[in-house]
């Protein structure tokens, strides 16, 4: 008899490989069936969802920007009036 037979070549990673292979299976099964069907996570799901949260991402810093600007403007349009008022002779 060979030591090299055919069930030599179970080992370690090849168990490995099977208990993550049905871990992986267990998983889909039970996410299909809390989940549903229609409401499986798909790649174009994901990356529907990633163009979503980069649009609102986006909004939120135009919103952030026109905010900033709006202070930065407040802010020079009350050092004029400071100014106006430190050009004007005292009575």
């Amino acid at each position: 008899m060979s030591a090299n037979g055919p069930n030599q070549s179970l080992g370690f990673t090849t168990i490995s490989r099977s208990v993550a292979s049905l871990a992986f299976g267990v998983v889909h099964t039970l996410e299909r069936a809390v989940a549903g069907d229609g409401r499986m996570r798909t790649a174009r799901g994901n990356a529907w969802e990633a163009v979503c949260a980069d649009r609102a991402r986006a909004a939120q810093r135009r919103e952030l920007d026109r905010l900033v600007a709006e202070l930065a403007a407040a802010r020079a349009a009350a050092r004029e009036r400071q100014d106006a008022r430190d050009a004007q002779p005292v009575r």
